[in-house]
């Protein structure tokens, strides 16, 4: 075998029809993860109003799932290349299952928060694991991109369909049923995945850093943590601030551990990259703008302009549908031009975005709002493509996978911190409640979404540029002789102890 290579356990080479299939399969974990958030976030009025839930109860209904999400994403992919895709996979659909189910029968909010967990650990399992397993079952470069390109389209669907699949059930079937809906997909996923998708892992797979993967649940849990409950009890509080002190020592703990660890879970060398530590950037600041959009405006559409969740869902669709239709066209023009562009103009339709919201009050006319998603969603699908491609810009091909992780979990994180930061800022503004005050209520946390919108504008330009690109050609460099240096170790390791047998 060569070395490096993948160890397949069955179908070395699958027939394009089972490939076919085995890509089906993993898109649809994708997209049943995605529609969970929008799902959800459409449900949150429902779920206040039946298990009398508070403003940050609904803050930790979506964040208690990315929180956990954001945290177990590269253990779970690097959990998989060690113990078998196929194997974790199934454990994932299956922990999803169960969360979900449990969801739905959740007898308080707090029983809903922690089920919410649990769907996060499953979740953590599918997305990254399905990736490699459409890595590794698709050989043709030109094929496995056109499947990547297909899987990406899921997102794009999920954020489309969410809002109106969940507020059709919502409005029909009650706010449980947006969780059972999962359980019948997901039983689904697991028999097609026993019956179809081929065993395989990693040669060397990355050793399991616990030390680092306890430190980045407690830092992010705690920051979020504080987050939230400086705007319910005021950022003056004893608890917050202890609570962000426990962050940022978190923080000064996990840079110090990563490195110095062989192998750790987050390499932070990377980040010496400027397209890296850019796209990573950007991609916190966007899903954090994306993250407290849905929140709040699904909030200000049924609590304060007293639409169905049916109705509210449809106006959020222009929204979800430019991103739907842009994200391909992005993906073209990043191919063609570069990243700049898409980033810029993305950023700069943000922050446009932003400052409407900042106008919108009890009686905005319906063409004022759909314009302000219109706007909103043609940026966030332009900047959503080259997020990964930029983070991955120069870098190795072995450690290409590894890039992307980190900027698929600095997506999570900044889905994370914008429901805790605009959710905290708005829920401060009106002491927890939400009635006709909260659409001037959300004016300062809109502000926030301007500024996030410029600083994509800014970031997109500064690290695309060639001084960047020369950094990220340094530390291309620098990997491949440390990996380099690496493999000398191990097989002058493997060398002696030949010696030592003979």
């Amino acid at each position: 075998m060569a070395k490096g290579a993948e160890v397949q356990e069955a179908h070395p080479h699958l027939p394009r029809r089972r490939r076919i299939t085995v890509l089906l399969i993993c898109s649809m974990s994708l997209l049943i993860v995605g529609l969970d958030v929008t799902i959800v976030n459409v449900a949150l009025p429902s779920i206040r109003k039946d298990l009398h839930a508070t403003f940050s109860s609904l803050q930790w209904t979506v964040d208690a799932y990315t929180v956990v999400l954001a945290s177990l994403l590269l253990l779970s992919g690097s959990t998989a290349d060690r113990l078998g895709r196929r194997r974790v996979f199934q454990v994932g659909l299956t922990l999803f299952g169960l969360g979900s189910l449990a969801c739905g029968l959740a007898p308080s909010v707090g029983a809903l928060i922690l089920f919410r967990a649990l769907q996060a650990i499953g979740g953590s399992m599918l997305n990254p694991v399905a990736m490699s397993i459409i890595r590794n079952v698709f050989e043709d470069p030109r094929e496995r991109a056109q499947a990547i390109g297909v899987w990406g389209a899921m997102v794009g669907l999920s954020l489309a369909l969410g809002p109106v699949v969940g507020g059709a059930l919502v409005d029909s079937l009650g706010w449980r049923s947006v969780f059972f809906v999962n359980v019948p997909v997901v039983a689904a996923a697991i028999l097609l995945t026993a019956l179809f998708v081929p065993e395989s892992r990693a040669a060397r797979p990355r050793r399991v850093d616990l030390p680092g993967q306890l430190l980045v649940v407690v830092g992010l849990a705690s920051l979020t943590y504080a987050i939230i409950a400086g705007g319910e009890h005021g950022f003056s509080s004893a608890d917050v601030i202890a609570l962000f002190a426990v962050a940022g020592a978190t923080l000064g703990g996990l840079i110090a551990w990563e490195l110095r660890t062989y192998q750790p879970l987050i390499e932070l060398r990377f980040f010496r990259s400027l397209p890296f530590s850019g796209a990573s950037a950007i991609a916190v600041f966007a899903f954090a703008g994306q993250g407290g959009f849905l929140l709040l405006n699904t909030l200000y559409l049924q609590a304060v302009r007293g639409l169905s969740p049916l109705h509210a869902g449809l106006y959020t669709l222009p929204m979800a549908g430019m991103t739907l239709v842009l994200a391909p066209l992005s993906g073209r023009l990043t191919g063609y031009r570069g990243p700049r562009l898409p980033l810029a103009l993305g950023g700069l339709l943000i922050a446009v975005a932003g400052y409407l919201l900042t106008r919108i009050t009890v009686t905005s006319p319906t063409g004022y709002l759909l314009g302000t998603y219109f706007c909103f969603g043609a940026g966030f699908g332009l900047i959503n493509p080259p997020i990964t491609n930029t983070a991955v810009s120069g870098m190795p091909p072995e450690q290409a996978g590894v890039a992307a992780g980190v900027a698929s979990t600095s997506r999570q994180v900044g889905q994370t911190l914008g429901v805790a930061v605009l959710g905290a800022v708005a829920a401060g503004s009106v002491s927890g409640r939400i009635g006709p005050g909260f659409a001037v209520a959300t004016h300062p946390a809109w502000w926030i979404v301007v500024g996030l919108g410029a600083g994509i504008v800014l970031l997109g330009i500064v690290t695309t540029g060639r001084f960047a690109l020369a950094t990220a050609a340094r530390t291309a460099k620098a990997l491949k002789e440390r990996e380099a240096a690496k493999r000398r170790l191990r097989e002058g390791e493997r060398a002696r102890q030949l010696a030592g047998v003979l």
